[in-house]
């Protein structure tokens, strides 16, 4: 007789079979993925949303040509999750079965494909939640998180003391450079529309400028180091704020004139951020200390993904969007 199979567990899962807007993310059921060595499955709890999400989604048009990734498509969208270890693969000692976590899997080598209701992990990717944030919560910080982080305290290297502006400052990356950078006693000036100003307050900032009334390049001088965390093409017009010697780090592409830059003794510090179990184990811990909040924007469910990247691309978004799965 022939032998039998056992039939395989299938999920729920985001995928996108063609590029295009938000109505290329379709759920669909597909096999639960099994951990390979190093790896944990994780039952996600929730997923948040990042810019590199919908960039993949739309093949990459907002990159130019030749710095596109390549991806293979179909593909399951997402880096950022939050859940619960459902298994163990082979190898992996540091984990056990129930526990919480979160992270960003797999950033930039290959993605994390969070959008799902299970996806794999690599172990070392991994920080245990903490405990004073749900997962919805906990979803929003790995990406955006990390990025404010390493920028800060790898890249930059901040100084206490230092004065900080951070343009964009209400958004994902935005509020968290602003909460960090308090944490070194900086004084910290945040740039956003005007109906963000009290969430940017509540998190610290010293001065607030709304942008849509004031033009932070025409009153601010002085600032040692300026996070763009918009971009543009005219990301130039904050050379005026930054002093001889201090840096500027974009976050996103922009136009900074650079000749100009370097005549005025301004020098430029960025990085792509990456995966990091034993950072996000530290944001975690000022989690727990009440030093990092988590803004978060909207909460859609899986199913709902291509609304939710349609609510990320009409942007003024205050903290995060993510997806809630279980």
């Amino acid at each position: 007789m022939p032998e039998k199979t056992m039939p395989e567990k299938m999920m729920t899962a985001v995928r996108v079979h063609r590029v295009g807007g938000p109505e290329v993310l379709v759920p669909e059921e597909v096999p639960v993925p099994e951990p390979g060595p190093g790896d944990v499955l994780v039952r996600v709890h929730a997923a948040g949303l990042n810019p590199p999400d919908w960039y993949a989604r739309s093949g990459y048009s907002v990159i130019p040509e030749d710095l596109r990734p390549k991806r293979t498509l179909p593909f399951t969208p997402g880096t950022d999750v939050s859940g619960v270890v459902a298994a163990l693969g082979p190898g992996v000692t540091e984990w056990q079965v129930g526990d919480e976590v979160f992270g960003l899997l797999r950033f930039p080598e290959g993605g994390g494909r969070a959008y799902a209701e299970y996806t794999t992990a690599p172990a070392s990717h991994l920080a245990r939640k903490p405990a004073a944030l749900d997962h919805v919560e906990a979803a929003g910080v790995p990406m955006a998180g990390l990025t404010a982080y390493q920028f800060l305290f790898d890249l930059v290297r901040l100084e206490p003391g230092r004065t900080v502006l951070v343009n964009g400052a209400a958004g994902g990356v935005g509020h968290f450079l602003v909460q960090l950078a308090r944490t070194k006693d900086a004084r910290v000036i945040g740039v956003a529309s005007g109906r963000h100003e009290r969430f940017l307050r509540d998190l610290g900032v010293d001065e607030f400028y709304d942008y849509t009334v004031t033009a932070a390049e025409d009153v601010v001088r002085g600032v040692d180091h300026l996070f763009d965390t918009v971009g543009g093409p005219h990301g130039h017009r904050f050379l005026a704020v930054v002093r001889r010697g201090g840096t500027i780090s974009p976050v996103f592409l922009g136009e900074y004139h650079r000749d100009r830059a370097a005549e005025l003794g301004i020098t430029f510090v960025f990085g792509q951020v990456r995966s990091d179990g034993a950072q996000l184990a530290e944001l975690a811990r000022l989690a727990d200390a009440g030093r990092l909040r988590v803004g978060v924007d909207s909460v859609f469910p899986l199913a709902d993904a291509a609304k939710a990247h349609e609510r990320a691309e009409r942007g003024h978004i205050q903290g995060k969007i993510v997806l809630r799965v279980a």
